[in-house]
């Protein structure tokens, strides 16, 4: 997988020290570099390549969204201040999101994760293996640094938590991986997964049964999403007898 390579601006040595911490949790993350101020910020711009920018607002000098105004061929960038009156003008000039100090963890992943749904080509996964037959087919998933090889056929259902996706194997196992449940669905065949919630992706053939607002699958029971009613009814009325 791709390393992210980022970049931090911020007059704060806290607050760089705070995101430097959180980037070096997620794996697929890198830090080129960090300054307390935009000029400097704008050489180490030239001199790296750099996929994101973590953009404080209020620096001495040059701020933050001046600086961003000056950049022509700029990265992503996740803008972090103190003051949430910068917001309407940050989203103005495109900024992909405002995080507000102090910046929790789980508020930095969500910042992360939104980063990867623009750019999910940077997290591909490899499409289902389709030279195999169907029990045989396979993806690869990253999980604890490795990426790990899960047979379609395994997966009963596919759950998004708050900062990871946990795939459910039919064995009892469980594979948690740092990625986005949409971005997995799309390297799953329709035929045999349906996304029925936001939060939910199931394998066709492990239904154990099912009502108008939920599915039990190995004694999980999995809700049917408002949204998705019209679309797994006409996925599954071929396989209803009533």
């Amino acid at each position: 997988m791709m390393k992210i390579k980022c970049l931090i601006v911020d007059d704060e040595e806290l607050a760089i020290d705070v995101i430097a911490e959180y980037v070096k949790r997620i794996d697929y993350l890198e830090l080129v570099g960090s300054s307390n101020n935009a000029v400097d910020a704008m050489a180490l711009l030239n001199q790296h390549k750099v996929d994101l920018l973590f953009l404080d607002i209020q620096m001495p000098g040059l701020t933050g969204l001046q600086m961003l105004r000056n950049l022509s061929d700029r990265p992503e960038v996740i803008l972090t201040t103190a003051y949430s009156e910068y917001a309407l003008e940050g989203y103005e000039l495109q900024a992909l999101d405002y995080l507000i100090k102090p910046i929790s963890f789980e508020r930095f992943i969500k910042a992360i994760n939104r980063f990867f749904k623009i750019r999910q080509s940077q997290i591909q996964l490899p499409e289902a293996e389709t030279n195999k037959s169907t029990s045989d087919a396979f993806i690869f998933v990253k999980s604890e640094k490795m990426m790990v090889k899960v047979v379609l056929s395994e997966i009963c259902y596919i759950e998004s938590l708050r900062n990871y996706v946990s795939i459910f194997l039919k064995d009892g196992k469980v594979i948690k991986t740092m990625n986005t449940i949409t971005n997995i669905e799309e390297k799953l065949p329709e035929t045999q997964f349906l996304r029925v919630h936001r939060s939910f992706v199931i394998a066709i053939d492990k239904i154990d049964s099912y009502t108008s607002g939920s599915f039990k699958i190995n004694k999980q029971i999995i809700p049917l999403g408002r949204l998705y009613k019209d679309n797994v009814r006409a996925k599954l009325e071929h396989l209803s007898i009533e």
